[in-house]
């Protein structure tokens, strides 16, 4: 099923049934304007087979970045970033694959170093150790208007430019995601309180882009699963949500998982303990960390459903179409280093390699540190910026390096990051 088409309620057809899954690139100008390297990075994995690339965070305002290096459409484009645009769109579509932007909005999530003072839905801060990001501030109702309307304005350049369709960005603890979560949205207007509420902002946002961009053009959303902590957005919040998005003509939702604060989706240790979810797990659960939650929700709701985080063997991921659980499968990680992974599996590769499971920082004799909250952190992002040095690598001159060390990768990637932000003033 892997090789089978897919066609999506507006219309469109996917060619096969795997998706590049979104991952930050960091690739932009320090003003957030697409680049060659970008470009050189989009052409790999367009001639890799997937039937669908999913873009890294392009955020809708400059002050709110998921990290320096996001490309930005905050504003009408001007004739530069129009071209640019159409560039990264023709060298990311030159396969005949589908390219979607995701389209985001960091929140509490934006490091301190882009912005001192961010907004969020509330005022509750990102509890993660070493003080990288400030306490937000609360979103006005007139500042949340705004922001629709900058998510349908960007979805209609990102048309216009080329690209095939847009995700809307819920999940993982970014601005939406911090709308829907009890645990952080504390607001008593129209916007916080019951799920409705809490929902409000995304089905506004769904219903302006597809104002903007029309029936017949892909409208993705990235949905949390569950965030998987104690008081927050939980599996039976993520099912309500879907079937709205059904009725709201969403053509593809993605069942994602976790926050800064718990990065289920990563596969690493989060800052506390995993609050379970009322979901029957299943052997396919055992690879792929929310196929049993999308294979839940296929009971429910009949629009497409994509499953990304751990899928590794060939097997797997037929299981997962084969049963319902999911209608596309997402890859991350194992595209960072083998672009051509697709096609690879669509003509008979078995299994790709897991190469988180040999990243840590701290040797195992030493795993005792990993009691301390900061050392936790360290050894879990120092693993996430080594997948961002392959990315930095392939744009910029086509290869790959297995061989760095991850804490290497970890002082290369901050110390570029926060060069990007001098650049940016």
């Amino acid at each position: 099923m892997l090789a089978t088409p897919l066609t999506l309620p507006c219309g469109a057809v996917m060619p096969n049934r795997i998706a590049k899954a979104a991952m930050t690139e960091g690739l932009a100008t320090p003003d957030g304007r697409p680049t060659p390297a970008l470009e050189r990075l989009y052409g790999l994995w367009s001639d890799g087979g997937s039937g669908m690339l999913l873009t890294g965070n392009v955020i809708v305002d400059k002050d709110h970045l998921e990290r320096p290096g996001n490309v930005i459409i905050d504003r009408e484009p001007d004739a530069d970033m129009a071209a640019r645009l159409k560039s990264w769109a023709k060298a990311g579509t030159r396969g005949g694959n589908h390219l979607w932007a995701q389209i985001s909005h960091g929140g509490r999530q934006t490091q301190k170093l882009v912005n001192p003072a961010p907004k969020s839905s509330s005022n509750v801060t990102l509890a993660l150790p070493g003080g990288q990001f400030a306490k937000p501030t609360p979103l006005t109702t007139d500042e949340i208007t705004d922001l629709v309307a900058r998510w349908a304005m960007a979805s209609k350049a990102l048309q216009d430019a080329g690209f095939t369709g847009v995700q809307v960005h819920g999940a993982h603890g970014y601005l939406i995601s911090q709308f829907l979560s009890p645990r952080v949205n504390l607001r008593t207007d129209e916007y916080g309180g019951s799920l409705e509420n809490r929902a409000r902002f995304l089905r506004e946002i769904v219903a302006a882009v597809r104002a903007a961009v029309g029936p017949t053009f892909p409208i993705s959303v990235k949905l949390n699963s569950a965030d998987f902590q104690k008081g927050g957005f939980d599996f039976e919040d993520s099912l309500k949500v879907v079937k709205w998005l059904e009725e709201d003509t969403v053509d593809l939702i993605e069942i994602s998982g976790g926050t800064y604060e718990q990065p289920k989706l990563m596969g690493v240790e989060g800052m506390e303990a995993e609050e379970a979810q009322n979901v029957a797990p299943s052997t396919a659960a055992r690879e792929a960390y929310f196929v049993d939650f999308a294979q839940a929700m296929q009971a429910h709701v009949n629009v497409p459903l994509m499953v990304t985080g751990g899928f590794r063997s060939r097997a797997a991921m037929e299981q997962a179409l084969d049963q319902g659980a999911a209608d596309v499968i997402g890859i991350g990680r194992p595209m960072c280093l083998i672009t051509d992974a697709p096609k690879q599996l669509i003509e008979g590769r078995d299994d790709l390699p897991r190469y988180e499971d040999n990243l840590d920082v701290i040797p195992g004799w030493l795993s005792f540190l990993k009691r301390f909250q900061t050392v936790k952190a360290i050894n879990g992002f120092a693993g996430i910026y080594w997948f961002y040095e392959q990315l930095w690598t392939l744009g910029h001159d086509g290869t790959v390096d297995e061989s760095v060390p991850p804490f290497k990768a970890f002082r290369t990637v901050d110390a570029r990051t926060k060069d990007i932000q001098r650049q940016r003033g």
